[in-house]
């Protein structure tokens, strides 16, 4: 068994490709450099340098790869930007990373998974999906995300391809630090928890996704945020 997962030199990305091997699984990780990596548990991997930004590059990519099993589409980014001072070069940037090149992925590992009628697909997508966002470019990407997880499970679901989205909350990544602090206090105050999700909790909802989920949980979300949410 073969696994993908991209944004895995670290945080849910790494924490979700530890869990695979765990469980048997040969695992590839795509990033833009694995320098934060530990050089120790990289050799675990099969590491695959790649800016997923380049989209047309991706086929190319999904044929140097191979077929795999399972898919978790976790790159991504959030710039925190005001609506109105967004350089459009940083828009192009986030709806690279955050939209097309999931969708581009899923087209292209899902054709190999619909001809063998089976395989796997998660998708990083965010609470945000639901209730927009201050980076209204992340809340609108991570929204499209979430849509083409449910257009994608509808295209590939009859030929036995299982396709979901987890969409979490805030999580002690080294994304949190792009959240203003009082934002991150009001959402704090409303978790029942009293705290943020940690990385591998994120990861093991993903990971049971692209492994042992019932098959009938298709095109669906899971929401993680202790209650955060909605508001």
């Amino acid at each position: 068994m073969r696994a993908l997962v991209t944004g895995a030199n670290r945080g849910i990305g790494l924490e979700a490709a530890k869990m695979l091997l765990e469980k048997g699984y040969t695992v590839v990780i795509v990033a833009r450099g694995f320098k934060m990596l530990d050089p120790a548990l990289g050799e675990q991997f099969t590491k695959v340098a790649f800016d997923l930004t380049d989209i047309e590059g991706i086929p190319a990519l999904l044929q140097s790869i191979g077929p795999v099993d399972a898919l978790i589409n976790n790159a991504g980014m959030m710039l925190s930007l005001p609506f109105d001072a967004y350089p459009e070069d940083k828009v192009r940037q986030i709806l690279r990373l955050n939209l097309e090149a999931p969708i581009a992925l899923m087209r292209e590992a899902g054709k190999a998974m619909a001809a063998a009628g089976s395989g796997r697909i998660v998708n990083n997508a965010s609470i945000a999906a639901h209730t927009g966002h201050p980076d209204v470019w992340y809340g609108a990407t991570k929204a499209g995300l979430l849509n083409a997880t449910k257009s994608f499970a509808s295209i590939l679901g009859p030929k036995g391809v299982i396709i979901n989205a987890v969409s979490a909350g805030p999580v002690e990544t080294d994304m949190l630090a792009t959240i203003p602090e009082a934002r991150k206090a009001a959402i704090k105050s409303r978790v029942i928890a009293g705290r943020f999700a940690h990385a591998d909790e994120v990861a093991k909802t993903m990971v049971w996704l692209a492994t042992e989920s019932p098959e009938y949980i298709n095109g669906a979300s899971i929401d993680i945020n202790s209650g955060a949410f909605p508001r």
